[in-house]
C-alpha cells in the first residue's frame, strides 16, 4: 500500500490566517491518522508579491500550529520541471500560443454575454495561420499559453463531496503560461504534485471546478491522478469570506493577542462538521476527529467570540507544568507558582491575564473601602498567620458571629478590601497567596 502524502501549499504574499490553518491542518491531521508525511511547498511562481518575510512567517505559523513537515520544497525552484512539461504539452497541441490583450478578451466576453451565450474562451487563437501569429509578434505580442481542453466529463470519488462532476466543455481553455513565459498555479501545482508522488490533494471548494482542469493535464502529462477531498471554507458568522485583508484573524495576530494554539485548531477544524466545537487540547485528538466523509457541504461559518470560550476551556484545563515557563515570563514568583496557577486559572480566558491576578496578590493594591467600622473589626479578629487553606473560612466565620453580616454583606466588603475589584478567584486560594501583612495593611485602608 502506497503510503499517504498530502500537501499544504499557501503563496508567501502574506500572512497566514484562520482560514488558511483550516486545509493546512486538515491535511496534516489526515496524515497523522493514516500514517502518512506532509509537505510543505511554498507556491511562489509569484515573483512580484512573494517574499522572503512571509516565506518565514508561514513556517513560523506552521510551527505554532504544532504542524512539522516531513518534506519542504519551493516551487520557484523547480522552474525546469515546469518548462520540460510546458513543451511536452505544446509538442502534444495541448498547448497553443494566444494573442489578444486582456482589453480584447473582455469587449470579447461582453459580446458573448450580450448575445446571451456562456462568456467562454473561442479559440480564435487556433484558426490562426504561421503567417498571422508572425505578424502579431512582429507588432510587439507576446502570446500567452491555453491549456486546450476535451470537452468531455470529468468525474471523480471526492472524499469529502462524494461522486463530483466537472463538465469541461463549459470552461474556457486556462491559461498556464503568461506573456513573460512564467507559469501561472494551475501547471507548476500539476508537475510538482506528481513528481512529489502526492497521493492526495485536501483543499478547499473554491478549487472544485480546477480539479476538472487539472486531471486532465495530469492525464495528458501521463501521471496519476491523486485522490481528491474539496472541504467547505471557512466563513465569519454573516458569511464573509476570510482573506489576508482581515489581519484580525491572522495567524500571527491570534497567537499575539495571546490565544492558545489548540484553540485556534479546534475552531479551525471541527466548524462546518458533524463534530461539535470543543476544546480539543492535543493533535492526536484532533486527528482521531477528522473524518473527510463528515465535513458538511455547508459553508463553515464560525463566530470568533466561539474562540475566546474553547480558549478560556483549555486554559481552565491547563495543568501547572504546560503554563510554568510562561508564568514565570510574566514574573509570578517560582516558590508560589503552582499554587497561584492552580487559584486563578478557573477565572483566565488567557494565560497572560494571570499577570493581572499577580498584581492582585503580590500588589500594590488600592483597597477599596465600603464600610470602615466593618472591617475594623475584621481586622481585629484577623488570625495570625501563616494562612492556610482553613483560614478564610475560620476568619469569615468569626467575623460573621461578631458582626451579624452573611453572605455579599459579608463577603464583598472583604474582597474589595483585599483586592480592589468586585470579582475574582475563590478568597479561599487567594487569602495564603496574599498573605497576612499586605491582609491586615489592605483591610487598614493602605495601599500594600
Amino acid at each position: 500500500m502506497t503510503t499517504p502524502l498530502v500537501r499544504f501549499a499557501p503563496s508567501p504574499t502574506g500572512f497566514l490566517h484562520i482560514g488558511n490553518a483550516r486545509p493546512a491542518l486538515l491535511n496534516y491531521l489526515f496524515a497523522r491518522r493514516e500514517g502518512g508525511r506532509f509537505l510543505l511547498r511554498l507556491d511562489d511562481t509569484d515573483r512580484e508579491r512573494s517574499t522572503e518575510e512571509f516565506a518565514g512567517a508561514i513556517r513560523e505559523d506552521l510551527v505554532w500550529l504544532g504542524i512539522e513537515p516531513d518534506l519542504f520544497a519551493r516551487q520557484s525552484e523547480r522552474n525546469a520541471s515546469h518548462q520540460a512539461a510546458k513543451e511536452t504539452l505544446i509538442a502534444q497541441g495541448r498547448l497553443y500560443p494566444c494573442y489578444e490583450t486582456a482589453e480584447e478578451l473582455d469587449r470579447r466576453r461582453k459580446r458573448q454575454l450580450g448575445r446571451g451565450l456562456p462568456p467562454i474562451y473561442d479559440r480564435a487563437a487556433l484558426s490562426l495561420t504561421g503567417e498571422e501569429r508572425a505578424a502579431l509578434e512582429a507588432q510587439g505580442r507576446r502570446p500567452h499559453w491555453r491549456f486546450k481542453l476535451d470537452h468531455k466529463v470529468v468525474a471523480w470519488n471526492d472524499l469529502v463531496r462524494g461522486e463530483s462532476h466537472v463538465d469541461c466543455a463549459s470552461l474556457s481553455d486556462p491559461v498556464l503560461i503568461r506573456e513573460d513565459g512564467t507559469a501561472l498555479y494551475t501547471l507548476p501545482s500539476v508537475v510538482d504534485d506528481a513528481e512529489m508522488g502526492v497521493t492526495h490533494i485536501i483543499r478547499g471548494e473554491d478549487h472544485v471546478t480546477n480539479t476538472g482542469v487539472q486531471v486532465q493535464i495530469f492525464e495528458a502529462l501521463g501521471y496519476p491522478v491523486p485522490v481528491f477531498a474539496h472541504h467547505n471554507l471557512l466563513t465569519t458568522s454573516d458569511g464573509e469570506g476570510l482573506s489576508k485583508r482581515l489581519g484580525h484573524l491572522s495567524l500571527r495576530s491570534l497567537r499575539e493577542a495571546g490565544y492558545e494554539a489548540a484553540a485556534v485548531n479546534s475552531l479551525a477544524v471541527l466548524t462546518g462538521t458533524a463534530e461539535a466545537v470543543r476544546a480539543v487540547g492535543s493533535l492526536d485528538d484532533l486527528a482521531g476527529l477528522v473524518d473527510l466523509g463528515r465535513i458538511s457541504r455547508a459553508p463553515a461559518r464560525f463566530d470568533p467570540s466561539e474562540l475566546d470560550v474553547i480558549n478560556a476551556q483549555l486554559v481552565h484545563a491547563m495543568p501547572f507544568d504546560e503554563a510554568r515557563e510562561r508564568l514565570l515570563a510574566l514574573g509570578i514568583h517560582e516558590e508560589t507558582a503552582e499554587a497561584f496557577w492552580n487559584v486563578v486559572r478557573a477565572n483566565l480566558g488567557k494565560v497572560d491575564e494571570a499577570a493581572e491576578w499577580w498584581r492582585v496578590v503580590a500588589g500594590p493594591v488600592s483597597p477599596v473601602i465600603q464600610n470602615a467600622g466593618f472591617l475594623e473589626k475584621a481586622l481585629a479578629l484577623l488570625p495570625d498567620g501563616p494562612f492556610d487553606a482553613t483560614t478564610w473560612k475560620s476568619w469569615t466565620e468569626a467575623v460573621k458571629q461578631a458582626t451579624g453580616a452573611k453572605g455579599r454583606v459579608l463577603f464583598m466588603p472583604l474582597r474589595l478590601a483585599l483586592t480592589g475589584l468586585d470579582h475574582g478567584p475563590d478568597l479561599a486560594g487567594l487569602l495564603p497567596l496574599i498573605g497576612r501583612e499586605r491582609t491586615a495593611q489592605r483591610l487598614a485602608g493602605e495601599s500594600a
